[in-house]
C-alpha cells in the first residue's frame, strides 16, 4: 500500500504501407479483444488469452519473440512495424474494422531495465524516464489515445511507479489530458504485487497498473497463496529435463558448498561455512540456489555465469525449468538457444498471474462472455498447480573443494549495510517530463 497520490493515478488499499505483415489482422466482431504490446515471449497475452480474452495483435520488435509468437499462435496477428513508437502513428482502429473506443484492452509491459535495481543504483545507468528506453512508455500512451480501449492493463518492475525517476507523474498527466480531451475517465489503479502470493512458484515483484475508461471500480485481486506458496518442487519434481546446462565461470565448484536456499553469504564471516567472502560485498544473487520447498528466487533474464537462482543440482536452470517456474504452460514452446531463452523467459511476465489479472477485468467491465466461461472463472485458474503432498530433503552442502581453500581467511565486510550505494545527486531532483 502507498501513500502517494497523483492526479490521475492512485494506488490500490494509419498506414496501410506500415502493415505488410506475416498475416492479416482478424476483425470479426469478437468481445474481450486485446491489442498487446512489448508482447515478448507472450507470457501476458498467453494469461489473458486463459481468462476468456482475444488477442488480436502483438506490437513485439524482437525478432526472436516475434519467432515465439508465430509459432505458438499463428492466428496471432504481428504488424511488420513492432516498434510501438512508430506503431502508434501507423496502426489504428480501423486497421482491424473498429472505431475509437470498441477495443476492449491495451496490454503490455514496457521495457524495464530503465527502472530496475541495477538502473536505480549503477552510478553509469541512466534510470527511469531519463533513459531513452523509457520513450516507449509515451508510445504506449499515444496508442491508449488512439484506441481509447475500455481498459489499460500495464506490468513493470516495482521501479515503474515507486523508484527514481519513475513513470507516475508522467502516466498520470498523459492521462489526465486524454481525459480532459476525449471526456474519458481513465484513473489507474495499482499496487506491487509478489507473484507468489497469487500461486506463482517464484517470488517476483511487480507493478501492477489497471485503468478504466468509463470510471468503473477497478478490483485488484486478492493474493490467495500467501503463506502457502507454490513452491519450486511442485513444478520441478517431476520434471524430467534432457537439456542440464553446465556450470561455467571461476566459482562453479563452488555450488555444491552452498545449502539449497542459500547464497555467497554461507561462505562468509556470518555464515556456517568456511569464510572465502566478506559478509554483503556482493550480489544477493551471486551463488544463489534454489530451495525444493520454497519458491524460486526472481528469475534474471541476463545471469552472469555466477548469478542465480542455480538448480538444487548445483547447475544452471533450462529453459523449460524457468517456464514452469514462471507459470508457462506445456505446450508452449521456445526452440531458441539458452541465451536467447533464458531472456526471453526472464523477461516475461508470468502467465498465471496475467490469468488473475485478465480475471479481475473481465469480471470488473463485465464483458459478456458465453455461460460457459463464467462458469470457467469461478473454478481455480487453469494455469495453476497444486502443492505436492510431500518434498523431498535438502541435500547438505560440501566443505570447499580444495582448489579454493587458499582463499579462506578473514575477509573484510561491507563498510555499510548492504544496501547498494547512495542516491545520485542527479536523480535526487526528480523526474524529466515533457
Amino acid at each position: 500500500m502507498f501513500a502517494v497520490s497523483l492526479a490521475g493515478l492512485r494506488p490500490h488499499h494509419s498506414q496501410e504501407s506500415a502493415l505488410t505483415a506475416l498475416r492479416k489482422p482478424s476483425i470479426a466482431p469478437l468481445l474481450g479483444r486485446v491489442l498487446s504490446l512489448f508482447s515478448g515471449a507472450g507470457g501476458l497475452d498467453i494469461g489473458l488469452e486463459r481468462a476468456g480474452l482475444h488477442v488480436i495483435a502483438c506490437v513485439e520488435r524482437s525478432d526472436d519473440a516475434r519467432g515465439v509468437l508465430s509459432k505458438n499462435r499463428p492466428q496471432w496477428y504481428l504488424p511488420a512495424e513492432g516498434d510501438v513508437n512508430v506503431a502508434c502513428r501507423t496502426l489504428g482502429p480501423s486497421d482491424f474494422g473498429i472505431r475509437p473506443g470498441e477495443l476492449d484492452l491495451i496490454a503490455g509491459g514496457p521495457p524495464c531495465q530503465p527502472f530496475s535495481k541495477a538502473a536505480q543504483w549503477h552510478s553509469n545507468a541512466r534510470s527511469g524516464m531519463r533513459d531513452d528506453r523509457a520513450e516507449c512508455v509515451y508510445g504506449m500512451l499515444a496508442m491508449v489515445e488512439s484506441f481509447l480501449p475500455k481498459a489499460v492493463l500495464i506490468e513493470n518492475v516495482e521501479g515503474f511507479l515507486t523508484g527514481r525517476a519513475n513513470a507516475a507523474s508522467i502516466i498520470a498527466d498523459r492521462f489526465a489530458a486524454i481525459n480532459r480531451r476525449h471526456g474519458s475517465s481513465y484513473d489507474l489503479v495499482w499496487d506491487v504485487v509478489d507473484a507468489a502470493d497469487f500461486g506463482v512458484p517464484q517470488h517476483r515483484r511487480r507493478a501492477i497498473c489497471i485503468a478504466y475508461r468509463d470510471g468503473v471500480p477497478v478490483h485488484l485481486p486478492e493474493p490467495t497463496h500467501a503463506g502457502i506458496p507454490v513452491r519450486a518442487w511442485d513444478v520441478l519434481g517431476n520434471l524430467v529435463e534432457d537439456e542440464k546446462p553446465v556450470p561455467s565461470g571461476q566459482w562453479a565448484d563452488l555450488l555444491p558448498c552452498i545449502p539449497e536456499g542459500g547464497n555467497y553469504l554461507h561462505l562468509t564471516a556470518r555464515g556456517a561455512g568456511e569464510e572465502l567472502f566478506g559478509w554483503r560485498t556482493r550480489y544477493w544473487s551471486f551463488l544463489l540456489k534454489l530451495a525444493k520447498d520454497r519458491p524460486s528466487w526472481t528469475l534474471p533474464a541476463s545471469p552472469g555465469p555466477s548469478t542465480g537462482p542455480f538448480h538444487w543440482d548445483n547447475r544452471p536452470l533450462s529453459v523449460r525449468e524457468m517456464m514452469r517456474l514462471q507459470s508457462f504452460p506445456d505446450d508452449w514452446i521456445i526452440n531458441q538457444p539458452l541465451r536467447i531463452g533464458r531472456r526471453l523467459v526472464g523477461n516475461a511476465t508470468p502467465p498465471l498471474l496475467a490469468e488473475i489479472l485478465g480475471r479481475a477485468i473481465v469480471r470488473d467491465l463485465d464483458l459478456g462472455l458465453m455461460q460457459d466461461r463464467r462458469d470457467t472463472l469461478a473454478s481455480p485458474p487453469s494455469l495453476l498447480v497444486e502443492r505436492r503432498s510431500s518434498v523431498p530433503p535438502a541435500v547438505p552442502p560440501v566443505s570447499v573443494p580444495a582448489a579454493y581453500r587458499s582463499l579462506i581467511g578473514v575477509k573484510e565486510p561491507h563498510a555499510g549495510e548492504g544496501r547498494g550505494p547512495s542516491p545520485r545527486a542527479s536523480d535526487v531532483a526528480g523526474v524529466v517530463t515533457r
